[in-house]
């Protein structure tokens, strides 16, 4: 009997899926980044991009690398700032143009209605973020795929940050 339980703790395990986004292939990456760079007018060989998952959403911040480099952070601000307001009036073209149609979380992020999400810019001293707050599961859940597939194909150029609570705040 303990044998058993071993084993079936094991095949739980093996066939539990792995929630940390893997990186999409080179092509893939490669494809990104081109189509990123219409999109985005920063360098993203400059910058980083942070996706932190929180109990009611998720953080989006991208940073400069260089903390004096006050042309990417100036960049980094008016891209975000910009798709901050797309976001507000449900306009998540930008994204479908770098990463595809079939981009999880974007269908349910679009299919919100207005207020359903709650979308705030904040400048950083060395870029900015984007936070996104709900209370509606399905959106929470859209959020994180949508930060998942982010990672995935800006693999060189993304991190995962830390996992906050819903009461975290910023210094």
């Amino acid at each position: 009997m303990k044998s058993r339980l071993i084993v079936l703790g094991w095949l739980i395990f093996l066939i539990t899926p792995v929630f940390a986004a893997e990186p999409a292939s080179e092509q893939r990456l490669d494809e990104v980044a081109e189509r990123g760079s219409h999109v985005m007018p920063f360098d993203l060989e400059k910058t980083t991009h942070i996706f932190s998952k929180t109990d009611t959403g998720g953080i989006q911040q991208v940073i400069a690398k260089d903390k004096a480099d006050s042309e990417q952070i100036s960049l980094i601000r008016l891209h975000l700032s910009q798709i901050a307001e797309e976001f507000q009036q449900g306009d998540y073209f930008n994204p479908e143009r770098i990463h595809g149609a079939a981009m999880p979380g974007l269908a349910e992020l679009r299919a919100a209605k207005p207020g359903q999400i709650k979308i705030v810019y904040r400048e950083l001293p060395d870029g900015a973020e984007i936070t996104y707050t709900t209370h509606i599961e399905v959106l929470k859940l859209a959020i994180h795929h949508w930060f998942d597939a982010q990672l995935s194909d800006h693999a060189r150029h993304a991190v995962p940050g830390h996992p906050h609570g819903s009461g975290h705040h910023h210094q």
